[in-house]
């Protein structure tokens, strides 16, 4: 229960808060540069989908700004989370210097995978043959008012892709991390 509820050094907490904070501005920053490129696949995918679930967000500026927003709303939580959670393995347990390494290390694999499943859902989206997969999204592309289905269904298996890979860096890096630290 120690991870759950944690019993943490008041004077920690300044260098946990600083790597959580951390993990926020690089997640933001990749998911900037990320949906730059997935908007660049199917601008669709934005002005039909992500343009209305992040409508509070607009404020009138050229697409491509509001691409941006998106990317680092979209983001930034997961990294705030990911680092606090590398941190508060790493923190308590190590000296400074090898705990900012090792969360460097920790966030350089949450990258990696990402980047890995994302690519791998780009592959997958690129398989689509004409009516594999295709169709299922059909009754859902019609309703948003979707042209270029293909390219939309690109971009979602890349971005549910990344979510995953994003996702199974952050366990392997814990675990890697802990690992580390059991066996020292």
């Amino acid at each position: 229960m120690s991870l759950l509820y944690p019993k943490l050094r008041l004077d920690l907490l300044p260098a946990m808060f600083g790597y959580a904070a951390a993990g926020a501005a690089i997640a933001g920053l990749y998911g900037i540069l990320y949906d730059q490129i997935t908007f660049t696949i199917s601008p669709e995918y934005f002005t039909r989908l992500k343009f209305a679930q992040f409508h509070y967000a607009d404020f009138g500026l050229p697409q491509r700004i509001f691409v941006g927003e998106i990317g680092f709303l979209a983001t930034w939580w997961v990294g705030l989370i990911a680092g606090w959670l590398l941190a508060r393995v790493a923190v308590p347990t190590l000296p400074a210097e090898q705990a900012r390494a090792q969360c460097v290390r920790g966030f350089a694999i949450i990258i990696a995978c990402a980047l890995i499943a994302a690519a791998a859902g780009f592959g997958l989206g690129m398989l689509l043959g004409p009516d594999a997969s295709l169709s299922s999204w059909q009754g859902f592309a019609d309703r948003l008012g979707v042209v270029d289905l293909r390219s939309f269904v690109r971009v979602a298996y890349i971005h549910n892709a990344g979510y995953l890979g994003g996702g199974i860096g952050l366990v392997i890096a814990v675990v890697h991390l802990r690992r580390g630290l059991i066996c020292k």
